[in-house]
């Protein structure tokens, strides 16, 4: 899942024809099967959750927790 913020980010992060979130996954996926030398299927979600990057509790949740 890629979190966002606001509504208005998604066009952004997804780009034309959704090139953009293809990218990003497919970077993902292909960093994946190396660090596990193997296949993997992924699946890429863009979510809105406004005010995440100030919820302390949200932070520790996605992994930006100290």
């Amino acid at each position: 899942v890629i979190w966002l913020e606001r509504e208005s980010q998604k066009p952004i992060v997804i780009g034309k024809g959704g090139e953009r979130m293809k990218a990003i996954s497919t970077g993902a996926r292909l960093g994946m099967e190396r660090l596990f030398d193997r296949k993997v299927f992924l699946e890429t979600w863009c979510r809105v959750r406004a005010g995440w990057s100030d919820d302390e509790a949200a932070l520790g949740r996605f992994g930006y927790s100290e």
